[in-house]
């Protein structure tokens, strides 16, 4: 039974999408129970493998091109799959369950749950991948479920143009991806990861790492391309706050431990790759604390609620890159799997106040729910803490083990992600004031009420991983932790402040948020370029404009004056002329004729006297 289980895990949301497609379409509450089902079903079966000890490597042959490539379709179950499963599916579980009341009236109800098994299927393919083919499939259905689930809602313009973006963003990283992965395959000759592994040591200890370097760099910096795009790390972030137009929970699911975390895992997972190539290390670890520095400016100018959040996860994810790119995967994967349950929290309660808010997402025309929602109130403030990095709650301790890393490998960027740590209590105490404690500003916060039971459970079960899943005796089991070596190092003399520099950011961002924020009506602060998002897209725009339209202009001009003009108009033209020419020499006319002709036996003379 236990070498079922992956499969069971794997297979039963697909089951559960392929009925819903072809059976129970029509069919609301059935098509949601059947998905329900399906990630229950695999929630437990991730709960018994977690239980079982050991590892399990289980494959079988798929596309065999002997000796060149053997691509395998198998399974890898270790602690590290196993935590992400966990996640995946306790968090998918909650969301499958709170989307059965948020999306109760939505007449396409059986099409969402549809997606959404498609997209629990997706996601769980890349956990338990076990070389890059297999995992790259996987990558490409998450991309497209995300697709569908983004733009749920197409008759909006909006969630179409969001499915777009995400879409296209996608693809230009996971084009990167592709070249990375046929650049490892064509040094070693396997795509699978224990190959690859084994390949790359037995390498090493010949002493050829070194002349091949400069391709390996250049490889694991293209397989980073992916990451970049799912992960959502600048410049290809674009597409993330976008995505916030489809529905809620999709935006729980999405942003907490599913689509963007799995670029995290990739890198995790190939760390072995990555130790041996320090400088695109260097380069991930910039990329990562860039994306969460500017994430964090862009959040403190937005007033959609979900945007807020959608900043932050940006934020978040630039921590957890950079600290793969420090070599300090374990705090990388510790703050995934927390930030997973207070994220989730965050993104469902966001859900419940835009619900009790009859569809409104503006910040400014909220106020006053505290009162109103205590359920939702005390578990978004749990939430919210978690986020901020208070002492006792989960993020505290996944944070503090990356700012650590931070500071022991690379003093700027620690300083860099302290700055970003007081950005984030400075803009989450802003949506938490102006949301819940200031007065309300509309008749819908007036009259605003708590959300049913059946939204409001997940919420009070996601608040206890939010508070505990940080502490040891909880994340030990998981093999995390953060643990951290502290000898020598460059950043040595900062590692003892670390601790009390993060409370600090935290104290002093959520005080100065709560002064700045408490009882205005209005944004006091207005600076364009974080409320513009730094104008990235507008420079897209322009981008695409020069590029895509330009050479669409172009190649216009092209078919229509040289191929169409000149070409197809041209030899047609020519044909037509000739032909016009000719009919004047068949006129019916004897004497024309027999001028003609004398005229052709004079000029036949003429030519012969000549030669």
């Amino acid at each position: 039974m236990s070498d079922k289980l992956p499969w069971i895990i794997l297979f039963g949301p697909l089951t559960a999408a392929l009925l819903i497609l072809l059976v129970t379409r029509r069919q609301r509450q059935l098509s949601a129970g059947l998905s329900v089902a399906a990630v229950a079903l695999s929630f437990l079966g991730s709960c018994l493998l977690f239980l079982q000890t050991g590892d399990q490597h289980v494959q079988f042959a798929w596309l065999d091109f002997s000796p060149r490539l053997l691509v395998n379709f198998g399974v890898t179950v270790n602690v590290l799959s196993k935590t992400m499963l966990l996640v995946v599916t306790g968090v998918g579980l909650l969301v499958h369950v709170y989307s059965v009341g948020y999306m109760e009236e939505d007449r396409d109800m059986a099409r969402y749950f549809g997606g959404l098994s498609l997209f629990m299927f997706s996601m769980l393919g890349i956990v338990l991948a076990d070389n890059f083919v297999m995992m790259f499939i996987f990558w490409e259905l998450v991309g497209v479920s995300s697709y569908l689930l983004i733009g749920h809602w197409y008759e909006r313009p909006q969630a179409a143009d969001a499915a777009n973006k995400a879409f296209l963003a996608n693809r230009i990283g996971d084009f990167g991806f592709m070249i990375g992965i046929l650049m490892l395959w064509g040094l070693t000759g396997t795509v699978d990861f224990a190959t690859l592994q084994t390949t790359l040591a037995g390498y090493q200890e010949k002493g050829m790492i070194g002349d091949i370097l400069p391709y390996l760099t250049v490889a694991a910096l293209m397989v980073f391309c992916g990451p970049m795009g799912k992960s959502a790390q600048v410049p290809l972030h674009v597409w993330l706050p976008d995505a916030m137009e489809g529905p809620t929970p999709v935006s729980a699911l999405i942003h907490a431990a599913t689509m963007v975390a799995a670029g995290v895992y990739l890198l995790v997972k190939i760390s072995f790759l990555l130790a041996l190539v320090p400088t695109a290390r260097e380069v991930i670890a910039w990329i990562g604390i860039i994306t969460a520095v500017m994430a964090a400016l862009m959040a403190t100018q937005q007033s959609d609620i979900k945007r807020v959040l959608a900043y932050s996860t940006l934020s978040q994810l630039g921590y957890m890159i950079c600290a793969v790119g420090v070599a300090a995967g374990e705090a990388a994967m510790f703050h995934l799997f927390t930030h997973a349950f207070f994220k989730a929290l965050l993104f469902l309660g966001s859900g419940t106040v835009i619900y009790a808010m009859h569809h409104e997402q503006n910040i400014w025309k909220m106020g006053g729910l505290r009162a109103k929602m205590p359920i939702t109130f005390w578990t978004f403030l749990l939430g919210t803490l978690a986020l901020m990095g208070c002492p006792l709650l989960s993020g505290f301790y996944s944070k503090d083990a990356i700012l650590v890393a931070m500071a022991r490998e690379h003093p700027a960027i620690c300083v860099l992600g302290l700055f970003t740590a007081f950005l984030t209590a400075f803009y989450m105490t802003r949506l938490f004031v102006v949301v819940f404690i200031n007065r309300p500003t509309s008749d819908a916060a007036s009259h605003a009420h708590e959300a049913p039971a059946i939204m409001s459970w997940p919420l009070l079960i996601l608040a206890v991983p939010a508070v505990g899943a940080g502490w040891k005796f909880v994340a030990g089991p998981f093999g995390l932790g953060g643990a951290h070596d502290e000898t020598t190092h460059p950043g040595s003399v900062l590692l003892g402040y670390v601790p009390v520099l993060a409370v600090s950011a935290f104290i002093v961002g959520a005080l100065l948020g709560f002064i700045v924020y408490r009882n205005r009506a209005a944004d006091p602060i207005n600076i364009a370029a974080f409320r513009r998002k730094f104008y990235f897209d507008e420079f897209y725009a322009v981008l695409i404009r020069l590029t895509q339209d330009g050479l669409a202009r172009l190649t216009a001009l092209v078919d229509r004056w040289v191929i169409d003009g000149a070409g197809v108009r041209g030899v047609s033209g020519a044909t037509w002329g000739t032909g016009f020419m000719l009919r004047f020499l068949q006129v019916g006319n004897l004497q024309a004729y027999a001028f003609l002709f004398g005229l052709g036996v004079i000029l036949a003379i003429y030519l012969a006297i000549l030669s």
